[in-house]
């Protein structure tokens, strides 16, 4: 069996750092073999830039993967070229930096990790449903994690099943809120429709609250800036049976995180 971490949006360089004193710990006690880690928001400002890549790869991180926020900082590009862990979506096109899957190979078994934006309420991108189709084509493990990084719940939602049966698990992510609908679809994807976000609770989605209010009550933008305060992990942990790749069980995290 393989015991598998999907760690929700990490929101700038308090989570990165809180998350580098605790996850090492967390993951000792409840035996994560490998840990997936969405990074897109990870710098200060938002965006991710080496820096922010390489706290969460000290933290933990065997994978980092992103979203709409992947090429927000103009630094991010060479952060691609520096890790083949440190993916992008893989259906923004073949021209953009980086790349959207990569492999880990542990020996006795690998894993897949599939990094896909979605089209709905977002900015322009391929086609995900059929960018995955031709991904899987060309895999060769039967472990295989797909961060779904999209805004509409039934773009998620459709994804899952699309995949069930084709693949380990579908983790969405991109709105920072974690749902209650995990499951394991077709008796062998898990999917959930978003893992959360890691940072402070406190908050409107990781910026501080007062700022977002203020905007709702004036419509007058203003300057997005990360909250201070406790810090919480939202995650998924889901069991794999790794000969088969087929989701065993998986269950939602909600930790605060105290160190």
């Amino acid at each position: 069996m393989m015991n598998l971490l999907f760690v929700g949006d990490v929101t700038g360089q308090d989570a990165c750092d809180a998350l580098g004193a605790f996850l090492p710990g967390f993951k000792r006690e409840h035996k994560i073999d490998v840990t997936i880690i969405n990074g897109e928001n990870s710098a200060d400002g938002n965006g991710i830039t080496p820096h922010s890549a390489n706290l969460l790869f000290k933290a933990g991180a065997d994978v980092i993967t992103t979203g709409n926020h992947c090429f927000k900082r103009q630094v991010a590009d060479s952060a691609y070229e520096q890790s083949h862990f440190l993916l992008r979506p893989a259906n923004l096109g073949g021209s953009a930096p980086g790349k959207g899957v990569c492999i880990i190979d542990r020996g006795r078994y690998s894993l897949a990790v599939i990094n896909l934006i979605g089209t709905v309420f977002m900015a322009s991108a391929d086609n995900p449903f059929k960018c995955a189709d031709e991904i899987l084509k060309k895999l060769d493990t039967k472990n295989i994690v797909v961060d779904f990084h999209a805004e509409a719940t039934a773009e998620k939602k459709a994804m899952g099943h699309y995949l069930a049966g084709r693949v380990s698990a579908v983790m969405g992510t991109h709105t920072h809120v974690q749902t209650a609908d995990e499951q394991i679809m077709n008796g062998h994807t898990a999917y959930i429709t978003d893992a959360g976000m890691t940072g402070v609770g406190d908050s409107v989605l990781g910026i501080e609250k007062n700022i977002i209010i203020e905007r709702f009550l004036s419509y007058y933008p203003k300057k997005h800036v990360f909250a201070k305060g406790e810090q919480s992990m939202n995650a998924v942990l889901t069991v794999l049976d790794e000969k088969s790749g087929k989701a065993l069980s998986v269950s939602r995290i909600n930790h605060i995180i105290r160190v």
